[in-house]
């Protein structure tokens, strides 16, 4: 490894997008097509800095990595001095509690992640060719910074699988937890997904649309130029409302939104509820190469089931219009289950300085993980499917 060199950028302003991009996203490249995973572009990570959503005050302070050999730049990664737990979804509360009342002292951390996004995703971004060598400096890289800086930890945060094994070798202890995601099954049209459901279960569904379109007004998706300005002035409006009941203060800025519509409006689905033509409740999603990410949903309006209809249903919708594999509908939510979205293992990475602390969590980890394996056996066993048309 003596000649890969590893340095960490204060800012996204410090590598241009086609150095970082043809690490994230090598085949969205040149016109190539979308990017498997918008999260990891140079535009979403540097939106997040340009609207000051992460930096100053807000306990996501950057210093991603960027790996070169000799003067060519063959992976970077995502990673952020963190003062806080807040906006990762890989809750890690209870050990830094325990951790603290040690007389240990758990923050600062290192969290390789993209910020306030549970989205499974490459985190360890290597050009095409240098994986092992990239991964390799990476990871080694987290640890020796947290070594330096006697940082409790350092945690890679909804990996792929082929990364938490890299890291398991590097060091650092696997954790695996779990998230609802639709899978399309090939399915023609939003018929075609019912009938794979049993038949108590497609009544409940088709009420549930019915139910939502009675709301009094119409129901829009836009994409791209189609999105404006004054969308994002009504969906502010939704994000601050859901924000503060979630987390008591929003993630994201107002800004963030704007950095939205100029740099990424092509890589979001809007789907919007309006009544007399104004924006009454709205979901946010995300497209990627095979896959639509559901974000947030918000409304200034109660009406039944129109939660049900925006995030998830119209995600099925436009995911089986477009030919996409699955929908993840982010974060928690087993009523998602009735609604097609099976269980499904998320993976995540910790390196852990002490060692006595990191026995610890490594017996607490072995145990989540015989309790999620199970808890995903017994949720797909009641999942709405019939049993001959399960999806994989």
């Amino acid at each position: 490894m003596s000649d890969i060199n590893v340095m960490a950028l204060a800012s996204l302003d410090e590598i241009s997008a086609d150095d970082w991009d043809a690490c994230a996203c090598p085949e969205g490249m040149a016109g190539a097509g979308r990017p498997n995973d918008p999260f990891t572009t140079h535009r979403f990570l540097h939106a997040l800095e340009r609207s000051g959503s992460v930096g100053p005050g807000t306990g996501w302070h950057p210093h991603h990595l960027v790996a070169r050999a000799g003067q060519e730049i063959i992976a970077v990664a995502p990673l952020y001095a963190k003062g806080h737990s807040q906006g990762e979804y890989i809750f890690d509360f209870n050990w830094a509690d325990a951790w603290q009342r040690a007389g240990g002292r758990y923050y600062p951390k290192l969290q390789c992640a993209v910020p306030f996004t549970p989205a499974t995703g490459r985190r360890l971004l290597t050009k095409p060719g240098y994986e092992n060598q990239g991964q390799t400096a990476l990871l080694a890289a987290m640890i020796e910074i947290s070594q330096q800086n006697n940082l409790s930890s350092s945690h890679i945060t909804f990996c792929t699988e082929d990364e938490a094994q890299a890291g398991t070798q590097a060091g650092f202890l696997h954790r695996i937890t779990q998230q609802f995601h639709w899978q399309n099954a090939n399915y023609a049209n939003f018929d075609g997904f019912l009938g794979a459901l049993s038949s108590r279960k497609r009544k409940t569904v088709r009420k549930e649309r019915d139910t939502a379109a009675s709301f009094g007004g119409d129901i829009v998706a836009l994409t791209g130029d189609a999105i404006t300005p004054a969308h994002w002035d009504a969906f502010w409006q939704f994000y601050q409302d859901t924000g503060a009941r979630k987390w008591g203060t929003p993630y994201l800025t107002r800004d963030f939104f704007d950095e939205a519509q100029a740099h990424m409006r092509h890589d979001i689905l809007l789907v919007l509820a309006l009544r007399d033509g104004q924006p009454i409740a709205g979901a946010l999603n995300f497209i990627g190469r095979d896959t639509l990410f559901g974000r947030y949903w918000g409304a200034i309006e109660d009406h039944p089931c129109l939660h049900f209809e925006l995030c998830y249903y119209r995600a099925i919708d436009f995911a089986i219009a477009q030919g996409l594999a699955r929908v993840e509908a982010g974060a928690q939510g087993e009523h998602k289950l009735a609604r097609g979205y099976l269980p499904r293992p998320v993976h995540s990475l910790h390196w852990i300085r002490d060692a006595g602390f990191r026995q610890a969590v490594s017996q607490f980890l072995t145990a989540e993980r015989d309790a999620v394996d199970h808890e995903i056996e017994v949720l797909t066993a009641y999942g709405p499917f019939r049993k001959s048309e399960h999806p994989d």
